[in-house]
């Protein structure tokens, strides 16, 4: 969006916003309010939009409105405006704020100020002081273990070298259970503490659905006697392919309460991509529904499952208690599997404790060629996600968490430990989170911590689908999963009262995030504030060596290979090859590989850049995708959204700058493309680099993605190489 077109705030006039479609009266009013915040807080900074975010601004004012005024209040003040900024009081009350009230001078010595100010050295405390930092953590989580660890961390265990395991041994000794501590009465709630809402899709004038602790409990051990009941040895892989829904987050639980492993499958996916999932796990296993139903539309899931050649299923009616199919033969009904084991109902299961390097999860990575990496969950993973939570999102007792998203990929076991293991409640929707039923949902389960991915968002605002809702129970968001844009976010924040947006983005290898944000920072939309908890980052320079902290630069982001809870193994790759093999070193240790292309801001943020497969070499200089596809986005009104593809020529030479773009309506057709480059040209000139010059525009109905929802440009590549090939382009 160009700021330089907006007028700064103490030249906008009353006629400015009533010309945004606002009436006169209330034009008059809210100019009023506007000239008293300028008066006492100036023209430009940032307490001017704090105050306007408090004072002056609703959900039910023309966004136009709302931008009218965060670009005009920030109109010259460079990069990373912020968008929210921490009150003092407010700040002492987060969990971190609390914990540094208390034992801020322990940690950081005399050089402690308060929550805010010291913030930053408490992260760098974190990555300094392992033992002290996560034995905290893990204490305020009323983490309990069965044996506990002789300590936090070994660097060198058993005297291995430092290059066979480079991530070190993190607990070592300790026996613990996730799930017994997800399931536990503890200081942070009581057996009638609801811990699970949910609503399905279509049932949008009847009450939220709830379960109690005391509820859950009863359900998962019933789940766990069922699972002893069907033999399998101890340790065996065990698969979920089905919605998120409250019996998925029970079997979930369930599984690992038992001491097996969860093989996490998404319920999108096809029957090539299912069968290859189970085979590598081994799984010997797999729950699974008839059906998947959204909307007036039902889904085959259970097909897809027996074309998988899966081995037992256990099949839940997705409605009623009937099927609409017949079963196969030697599988199992979910009525049957429990009626087993009926007379166990309410009896307490004595959770399997295991060593914490014990696997408890399978899950996959996405990749778009080739096989997914399989990627295990150790006992220790689901405490570096609850902690990030607890830390980062400030999630504690009585908060209420809804994040869209399947227990295929690693946001769906991270939502249930992150809520669980801090005292909170786990918000599921039952249905597609796209439409008025879940903002609904959201308005009515009084959910505090809403996560989303940037195109659930884009999608919200360009259909208007949650106007008219009450979203100011939130305290914050969470966004991960791609690079988020500036003007959607601000749009988010501006439909929960201006709540903050912590980016999140980390691996299903890292078990959480990597580098993310803090109710104790101010967030700059489409930003990240940190890096996570306990981690140190590194930016690595053209040479691939890692350029100096604190000093901007965009890079490859490589990471200290000390943190808790990440993957040390691969179950059908090498871990060392794939992570750490040909990385550079510092301070003696060799650091991890993670793939994507951050940018260090003058002003001390990070911005993703996409991967680094997705840069592209102009001319000579070397940018990202993202960053091209940002401002193209914004060049006109009926643009839904961009890929910025640098296409080889047929007969070699630079990259091609090439804009595939998707139309808002699939219906438009653009009167001139020519003209729309031209604009795109002009734009990515002036924002960019005055270089830089856009060859070709090709409209396309959508993009291709991966089942995460990463837009797949190498396809895209591949296809515009051939269609250049073939000169059609």
């Amino acid at each position: 969006m160009a700021t330089y077109n907006y007028k700064a705030l103490d030249c906008i006039t009353s006629c400015d916003i009533e010309a945004l479609g606002i009436p006169s009266k209330l034009a008059e009013q809210l100019h009023e309010k506007l000239a008293e915040i300028v008066n006492t807080h100036g023209a430009a900074t940032p307490a001017t939009w704090q105050n306007i975010t408090t004072h002056i601004l609703s959900p039910d004012l023309p966004f136009s409105f709302h931008q009218l005024l965060y670009y005009g209040c920030y109109k010259d003040f460079g990069p990373d405006p912020p968008a929210w900024i921490p009150d003092p009081e407010a700040a002492k009350v987060t969990n971190v704020g609390k914990l540094l009230q208390t034992r801020g001078e322990e940690f950081l010595g005399s050089g402690y100020k308060d929550p805010i100010s010291s913030f930053s050295n408490f992260q760098e405390f974190s990555v300094s002081n392992p033992e002290v930092y996560w034995k905290t953590v893990l204490n305020e989580m009323s983490t309990s273990f069965s044996v506990p660890p002789q300590c936090i961390l070994r660097e060198n265990p058993n005297g291995e070298n430092h290059l066979s395991n480079p991530g070190g041994q993190w607990l070592p000794g300790a026996f613990v259970n996730p799930a017994k501590n997800c399931l536990s009465v503890n200081s942070k709630r009581s057996l009638d503490d609801i811990v699970i809402r949910w609503r399905d899709e279509g049932d949008s004038g009847l009450p939220v659905k709830s379960m109690t602790l005391k509820e859950l409990r009863a359900e998962v051990w019933l789940v766990a006697y069922a699972l002893n009941a069907l033999g399998l040895d101890k340790g065996s892989a065990i698969a979920i392919d089905m919605p998120m829904n409250v019996n998925s987050v029970v079997i979930y639980l369930a599984i690992v309460l038992a001491g097996y492993i969860v093989v996490s499958i998404a319920d999108s996916f096809a029957s090539l991509e299912i069968s290859t999932r189970l085979r590598i796990s081994k799984a010997k296993a797999i729950f699974t529904q008839d059906l998947i139903i959204r909307g007036d539309k039902s889904i085959p899931l259970y097909s897809r499952v027996i074309d998988a050649q899966a081995p037992l299923a256990i099949v839940i009616p997705a409605k009623g208690s009937s099927f609409s199919m017949k079963l196969r033969d030697g599988d199992i009904s979910w009525f049957d599997f429990l009626e087993r084991v009926r007379k166990l109902k309410e009896n307490e299961f004595a959770a399997v404790e295991q060593p914490v390097e014990a696997f408890t999860n399978i899950l996959f990575s996405s990749g778009t060629t080739g096989e997914p990496k399989a990627i295990p969950w150790t006992n220790a993973t689901p405490f570096k996600a609850a902690a990030d939570a607890w830390c980062h999102m400030d999630i504690r007792k009585a908060d209420i968490v809804a994040w869209p998203t399947n227990l295929g990929w690693m946001m769906g076991p991270w939502l249930v430990y992150a809520s669980l293991l801090n005292g909170a409640s786990i918000a599921l929707y039952n249905g597609s989170p796209l439409g008025s039923g879940f903002a609904k949902f959201v308005q009515d389960a009084k959910v505090t911590m809403l996560g989303v991915v940037p195109s659930i968002v884009r999608t919200w605002k360009s259909t208007n689908c949650i106007d008219g809702y009450d979203w100011s129970s939130i305290r914050c968001f969470g966004s991960t999963g791609e690079a988020s844009n500036v003007d959607e976010y601000l749009w988010l924040m501006g439909r929960a009262l201006y709540k903050p947006v912590i980016e999140y983005c980390g691996g299903t290898e890292i078990g959480g995030g990597f580098i993310t944000g803090s109710l104790l920072q101010a967030q700059s939309l489409a930003a990240f504030s940190t890096p996570a908890m306990g981690c140190k980052l590194f930016i690595l320079g053209n040479d691939g060596c890692p350029i100096p902290q604190n000093v901007p630069g965009m890079g490859e982001l490589a990471l200290s290979p000390l943190i808790f809870g990440a993957s040390s193994t691969l179950l059908n790759a090498n871990h060392y090859d794939v992570y750490f093999s040909g990385m550079p070193s510092r301070n003696g240790q060799i650091l991890r590989r993670h793939g994507d292309v951050f940018e260090r801001t003058s002003g001390g943020y990070y911005r993703a850049h996409g991967r680094a497969d997705d840069t592209m070499n102009l001319g000579g200089i070397k940018v990202s995708s993202v960053e091209i596809e940002r401002i193209c986005n914004a060049v006109d009104s009926n643009v839904l959204e961009t890929a910025a593809i640098g296409v080889p020529p047929p007969d070699g030479g630079p990259e091609q700058l090439t804009i595939v773009v998707v139309f808002k309506d699939s219906n438009y057709t653009p009167p001139d493309l020519n003209q729309l480059r031209m604009s795109f040209n002009s734009a990515v000139q002036k924002k960019l680099n005055p270089l830089f010059k856009v060859s070709h525009v090709v409209p396309l109905p959508s993009l291709p993605r991966t089942a995460t929802n990463k837009v797949m440009r190498r396809v895209l590549r591949k296809q515009l190489a051939q269609l250049d090939q073939n000169s059609k382009l």
